[in-house]
Parts: C-alpha cells; sequence; structure tokens
C-alpha cells in the first residue's frame, strides 16, 4: 500500500490531522516540539460517493472503500539536515514514504507555540523546503562520486546515472527541488534509485481555525501559501480545520454532520485531503460490483487491464483473458447491469487496454 508522510514544523496542527485522518486518537498532540518522535501509522479510507448508487444497483449491504497509509512524522526545525532536533529521524522517516503532505499553519493562537516566535506559512514552507534540499545535495553528491567510478569502468548504467546527477546537483545548488526538473521516462525510473526527498510529490495543507474554515479561500495566509506553492511547482493546496474534525472523532455520522452545518460547511476539508493524497500518489479506482459486495480496488494510473486484474489476485493476471468493463456514468444512467447490458455500455477488453478512474470491472480468467 502506497503511503503518504505528514510533515511540518513543531505545533502546526501534524498530529491533530493525523487523529481526524484515522478517527483515532494514535498520535499524542501536545503544545510543545517534538511531541511526535517514532511516527505513528494509519489506514485511511478514501471517500468516494460512487460507492452508494453502486451499493443500490449490485442490492448489497457491503461496501468496502479504498484505503491508504498515513504516516505522522516527527516536526522539523531548521538545521535538520545537519542533524538539529529530531532532524535525522525525520529524514531517515520520510525517506520511506511515497509523497509529501506539508502541513502548514495558518492561524494566529496566542495560546499555541509557534518555535519561530510567529506565524508566516511561506518562511515555514522554505525552511523545510531547504532542509530537504540539502539532504538530497548531500546524497546526490556522495551518489555521484561512487557512480563516477563505476562509469570510468565502461558501466553504461552508471554513466546514464552520472549524467542524470549532473543534470539534478545544480538545481539543488540553487535551492530548488528535484521535482521542479522535467524528466523524460527513462530518466524518471533512474530517478528511483537515488531516493531523493525533493523528487518526492507534495501536497501542501492549510490549516485554519474552526471559524475561520467557511471562509478559508479569503484567509490571508491561505492565499499566500496557493501563490507560493505555484511558485514551487509543486502539485498543489488544499485547506482544512484539524481541531475541528478531530472534534468530531468522537460523534456519529449524523451528529457529525450537524455539527459541521452548524459551522457554515460541509466538509473540514480532510475528505478533500484524502482524495488530493490519493491522486496525488498517482492512484485511482476501478469498481468491482455484485450481491456479495461492492469494492472499490485501487491501481496506478497507466496500468493495463491485467495488471489492474492482479490487484484482486495473482492468479488474474497470470490467467487474464478479458476485462468485462463498463463506465460508472454508464451503468448508473442504465440504472442496473441488465439494463446497461441491453443498452450495448458493456465492452470487452484485451491485455493492451488501459485502465481508467470508476471502470466496473468483472474479469475473464483461466484457472
Amino acid at each position: 500500500m502506497l503511503n503518504a508522510g505528514i510533515v511540518g514544523l513543531p505545533n502546526v496542527g501534524k498530529s491533530t490531522l493525523f487523529n481526524a485522518l484515522t478517527r483515532t486518537r494514535k498520535a499524542e498532540s501536545a503544545n510543545y516540539p517534538f511531541c511526535t518522535i517514532d511516527p505513528n501509522v494509519g489506514v485511511v479510507q478514501v471517500p468516494d460517493e460512487r460507492l452508494e448508487p453502486l451499493r443500490e444497483i449490485a442490492k448489497t449491504n457491503t461496501v468496502i472503500p479504498a484505503a491508504i497509509e498515513f504516516v505522522d512524522i516527527a516536526g522539523l526545525v531548521a538545521g535538520a539536515s545537519k542533524g538539529e532536533g529530531l532532524g535525522n529521524k525525520f529524514l531517515a522517516n520520510i525517506r520511506e514514504v511515497d509523497a509529501i503532505v506539508q502541513v502548514v499553519r495558518c492561524f494566529e493562537d496566542g495560546d499555541i507555540i509557534h518555535n519561530m516566535g510567529s506565524v508566516d506559512p511561506i518562511r515555514d514552507i522554505d525552511i523545510i523546503n531547504t532542509e530537504l534540499v540539502l539532504a538530497d545535495l548531500e546524497s546526490a553528491e556522495n551518489q555521484l562520486a561512487k557512480l563516477q567510478k563505476k562509469a570510468k569502468g565502461m558501466d553504461k548504467e552508471a554513466a546514464a546515472e552520472v549524467a542524470l546527477l549532473e543534470k539534478i546537483i545544480p538545481v539543488l545548488n540553487e535551492n530548488k527541488p528535484a521535482v521542479s526538473l522535467d524528466y523524460d521516462e527513462q530518466e524518471q525510473e533512474r530517478l528511483k534509485h537515488f531516493n531523493l526527498l525533493t523528487s518526492k510529490p507534495i501536497l501542501y495543507a492549510c490549516n485554519v481555525k474552526e471559524d475561520d474554515l467557511s471562509d478559508a479561500p479569503n484567509n490571508p495566509f491561505v492565499q499566500k501559501v496557493q501563490e507560493h506553492v505555484k511558485e514551487l511547482g509543486a502539485s498543489g493546496s488544499c485547506h482544512i480545520s484539524a481541531r475541528l474534525e478531530a472534534d468530531l472523532i468522537d460523534l456519529d455520522e449524523e451528529e457529525a454532520q450537524e455539527f459541521l452545518t452548524e459551522m457554515g460547511v460541509d466538509d473540514s476539508g480532510v475528505s478533500t485531503l484524502i482524495r488530493a493524497t490519493y491522486d496525488l500518489l498517482g492512484l485511482a479506482s476501478y469498481f468491482t460490483a455484485g450481491e456479495k459486495e461492492v469494492r472499490a480496488w485501487t491501481f496506478r494510473k497507466g496500468m493495463k487491464a491485467p495488471q489492474c486484474a492482479g490487484v484482486i489476485h495473482t492468479d488474474f493476471e497470470s490467467g487474464f483473458i478479458k476485462a468485462e468493463v463498463v463506465s460508472y456514468e454508464d451503468l448508473v444512467a442504465a440504472g442496473s447491469v441488465m439494463a446497461a447490458r441491453e443498452a450495448g455500455k458493456y465492452r470487452l477488453e484485451g491485455k493492451e487496454y488501459e485502465f481508467v478512474d470508476g471502470d466496473v470491472a468483472l474479469f475473464r480468467f483461466n484457472n
């Protein structure tokens, strides 16, 4: 299962957000730096409004959503790349995740300490990004030295990796992330070998106060982050109220919705964050729908039919014959499987078919 690491400076709301995402109180949340030392890990369901219409069509009571994993990582401080604070632990933990959700404090509160002494989301973003770039620069230069020796021995792959590092290092020296460069397909594969922190996709989560959530787009801190994200060429941003969502943990669904309505919002932003992270990881969902269950299956965008079948079971991939596919929209518009078949909306797809988000599939395979 792919995962995303929740990072940020101390006391920006990382652990509160983690608790809200996972609907638990696994992560200690307190008003002092380094409250989180060892990373907390939680599996989170991906909200998907398409599951309920499919459940009604399939006439089943069992629905299984897609899921992703979030990791709550210790707060970072300036100097982390040189071991300051919990820097070494932070950097080691972040190397293990597939994407980064950087929580940025976008609220004033005199009762909650900011380790930098004031609230400035752009400064906070730049502190973390600089530490990641510095760590990558050291790592890239060390790897380059080793690969240059191999390349002298006529190792073609080593030579190609040397060329790629020589392309990346000048960018890092300009305090820019590795992800800001354009890479061809072969370079993208080689880039994975280096495990650079700044090659991971990043989503910025603007954490606002409960009372500011309904008007978050007009929050001056949020607006500054959105502009800065464009300059960085990052994957995007969203706004959330971690504290508000944490208050909903102990409420049932109906009570939680009533509470949100009273606050003037439909959602605390957490559902949007989960879906955005799912997309950030390059993931999408196809569905199976029958009397036994309706289920969302996670696949990487670009995967072909046999690989998607293998998500269910390896036998499905090795014995793949055909995939019987209908789009979610066509199935719901028809109102039933039979009506969709009669309307000619089902189609048989072979091994070269590239699945798209929202496909509803039935696989044919040899046992």
